[in-house]
C-alpha cells in the first residue's frame, strides 16, 4: 500500500523535503512506518522516535494501523461548538485585534479577555540572546481543527463564555509583531473569561501543530515543545 507523508518544522529539514510517498506492507502500524522513514531518510534517526504522528488529521500512536492512501503527518511536539461565535484561523495576514474582538462580541457582551503573543527581540530569561526574526510553520488543516477542539474545551469548562477567537499567524515575523491571539468574551469579567483565555493559549501550545524557527545573530534553531499528545487529545 502507499501513503503520503508530510514533514514539518525540523523534521522537514532532516528529511530534506516536506512531502513523500511511502510504500508499506498492508496492515503496517505507525511504528513500522517510522522504521521505514528512518531507513529511507537517515537524517530522521533520533527524531522520528520522539515525533508526533497524525493520520488523516487525527493523532496516531505506534500501535495504530496506517490505512492505505492515508495522509500521515510527522512533526515535533508543539509549540468550536456552542451557540456563540467562534473564529479559528491560521493566517499569513496581520492580526487585527479590534476586528476579531468585534466579531466575537454579542449584544450581551460586557467583557473581553485577550492574550496576544508577539516576537521577542531580546530574551533575558534563561540563556540570554537576541532574535532577528521568527519563522512560523503550521500543518494548517489539522491546526485549525485542533483550534476548534480547544474552543469546544473552553465552552465545556466555562459555559458563560460567549465568543472565542483563536488565531495564529505564520511566516517570517519580525520582533514586535503579534503572532497569536486568544480572545474570549462574556457578559461580565467574573465569569471565568480570564481563566478561559489562559487555558486557550496553554492548550494551543500543547495540541495545535504550529512550530517556530528562531533566527538570530548566532544562527537558527527550531524551538520544539515537550508535550506529547495523549489519546483523547
Amino acid at each position: 500500500m502507499r501513503v503520503t507523508v508530510l514533514f514539518f518544522a525540523s523534521l522537514k529539514e532532516r528529511a530534506g523535503k516536506g512531502r513523500a510517498e511511502i510504500d508499506l506492507p498492508s496492515g503496517s502500524a505507525v511504528s513500522e512506518l517510522k522504521k521505514q522513514l528512518i531507513a529511507t531518510y537517515p537524517g530522521l534517526a533520533g527524531a522520528v522516535e520522539a515525533a508526533v504522528v497524525s493520520i488523516d488529521q487525527s493523532f496516531a500512536f505506534n500501535e495504530d494501523v496506517v490505512p492505505d492512501g492515508a495522509e500521515v503527518a510527522i512533526f515535533p511536539p508543539v509549540s468550536g461548538g456552542g451557540d456563540g461565535p467562534v473564529i479559528c484561523r491560521i493566517t499569513e495576514e496581520v492580526i487585527d485585534l479590534d476586528d476579531l474582538v468585534a466579531q466575537i462580541t454579542l449584544p450581551t457582551t460586557g467583557a473581553a479577555c485577550v492574550f496576544s503573543g508577539m516576537v521577542r527581540g531580546q530574551t533575558t530569561r534563561g540563556e540570554a540572546h537576541e532574535t532577528t526574526l521568527l519563522e512560523y510553520e503550521a500543518y494548517a488543516p489539522m491546526a485549525e481543527a485542533k483550534m476548534r477542539q480547544v474552543a469546544d474545551e473552553i465552552r465545556e469548562r466555562w459555559e458563560a463564555v460567549e465568543g472565542i477567537a483563536i488565531v495564529q499567524r505564520i511566516g517570517r515575523l519580525m520582533p514586535g509583531t503579534p503572532t497569536v491571539l486568544i480572545a474570549c468574551t462574556a457578559s461580565h469579567r467574573d465569569t471565568g473569561v480570564f481563566e478561559a483565555a489562559r487555558y486557550g493559549i496553554d492548550r494551543l501550545k500543547e495540541i495545535v501543530p504550529v512550530w517556530k524557527k528562531e533566527v538570530g545573530p548566532d544562527g537558527e534553531t527550531w524551538i520544539e515543545g515537550k508535550y506529547h499528545p495523549q489519546r483523547g487529545d
